[in-house]
């Protein structure tokens, strides 16, 4: 039986826990947005970001930055870091650089273990194709400044042999075109067929752009995608990131720089580029976590020739923020699907000018449900990285007149 002490607490006490809950619910439905600057406008090239939160709370992100991409022999992976509260982020600091080569695209990912892991590829002969990727590791990472690097490798890959099936399926494309377009296609063609066949070409080139996900199982799939051949496939880890294995390759020719997400069902979807003619986001199917993939085909979502990216929130909403315009790269969107991907009705956006390139975004679900999405941003005074704030309300709300 409760004391009459007890009682007396209760009956003062309830009360204000009831209405400090309420209030939070309340707040969450509320629409929420912020948005900052990682640094001032830089007259550097400062591309290609990736995004974690720490256990601590604080944001990290990457990015590259030089005089150029490929062709600079400058460019260097930097980082920066927010504090759990803060509205200003650190100086950068370098993440990875090997002197003489061009270190490019970055990703962040803290896997199951809590381990940090830094992907990016560095380019050999100044070529897409000559990319490497590499990756670090960091058990040690909430600390000032750059992470305790505890481990460095390369994700060694050694596909199955796809020339053949790449080939039939680039002669039931060619088929399958208008006559006034197989022309054009038959030179585009032509330049992978040379390569196909060649070992070193089907075993470099392939390098990250988004996150990788942990599946249900403990296995991880990174993304990768080839210039050489313009299309992607997975890098399979089924011992924490000790080994790494390809996929069978996702070929499309033009569907590149791929973003995973876990069904329910343990299927997955990849959400992908359109590096070529059709101008909407490529998307393909896994039903064996990763192994194998079925026919590369379209959404009904414009796609520019721009990178995107995706995430599963907490109560199981998809997420992707993509650039969806045919006209270039001046329109940033959100877009949420309460049907994994089935449909995708709720859009807002994060940038949307006359003029300007806001592109290649990293998101992700902080563990109070803040969705924080990085991107780079060019416009005519510099580059820079944004960070914005949001919750799924704000998406919700819809774009202000």
């Amino acid at each position: 039986m409760t004391s009459p002490r007890l009682q007396l607490i209760a009956a003062v006490l309830l009360p204000s826990l009831v209405i400090w809950a309420g209030i939070g619910a309340a707040a969450d439905d509320l629409p929420q947005h912020r948005s900052e600057f990682v640094f001032p406008l830089n007259d550097r090239h400062n591309h290609a970001p990736g995004i974690v939160e720490c256990p601590d709370g604080q944001l990290l992100v990457s990015w590259y930055r030089g005089s150029g991409e490929r062709k600079a022999d400058d460019v260097v992976v930097l980082g920066a870091r927010l504090a759990k509260g803060a509205e200003t982020w650190t100086e950068p600091f370098v993440l990875a650089d090997h002197p003489g080569f061009p270190d490019c695209n970055t990703c962040l990912f803290i896997d199951a273990a809590k381990q940090l892991w830094l992907f990016w590829p560095i380019i050999l002969d100044n070529e897409w194709g000559s990319a490497l990727t590499n990756y670090r590791t960091s058990h040690d990472y909430e600390g000032a400044g750059a992470p305790i690097w505890d481990w460095q490798g390369v994700v060694w890959l050694k596909p199955d042999d796809f020339q053949h099936r790449a080939r039939e399926l680039a002669r039931k494309r060619l088929e399958s075109m208008p006559a006034e377009d197989r022309l054009r296609a038959e030179a585009f063609f032509a330049e992978i067929d040379a390569s196909l066949s060649n070992k070193l070409a089907q075993r470099l080139g392939w390098q990250p752009r988004c996150k990788p996900t942990q599946l249900r199982s403990g296995r991880i799939v990174l993304p990768l995608y080839s210039d050489t051949f313009s299309f992607s496939l997975m890098a399979l880890s089924d011992d924490g990131g000790r080994t790494w294995r390809a996929s069978q390759p996702l070929i499309g020719f033009g569907n590149i720089q791929p973003a995973v997400l876990e069904r329910r069902d343990g299927s997955l979807v990849a959400y992908m580029r359109e590096n070529g003619p059709l101008e909407r986001i490529r998307s393909c199917e896994s039903a064996d976590g990763g192994e194998t993939w079925g026919e590369v085909g379209t959404l009904d979502l414009p796609n520019p020739g721009s990178g995107l990216d995706a995430v599963r929130l907490a109560n199981g909403h998809w997420l992707m923020v993509h650039n969806d315009s045919v006209e270039g790269r001046a329109s940033l969107a959100v877009s949420v699907s309460e049907d994994e991907g089935a449909t995708w009705p709720h859009v807002r956006h994060l940038e949307r000018h006359a003029e300007g390139q806001y592109h290649y975004p990293a998101v992700i679900e902080g563990a109070d449900g803040t969705i924080h999405a990085v991107y780079s941003y060019f416009v005519p005074g510099g580059k820079s990285m944004k960070h914005a704030a949001f919750n799924e309300a704000w998406i919700r709300a819809g774009d202000v007149p």
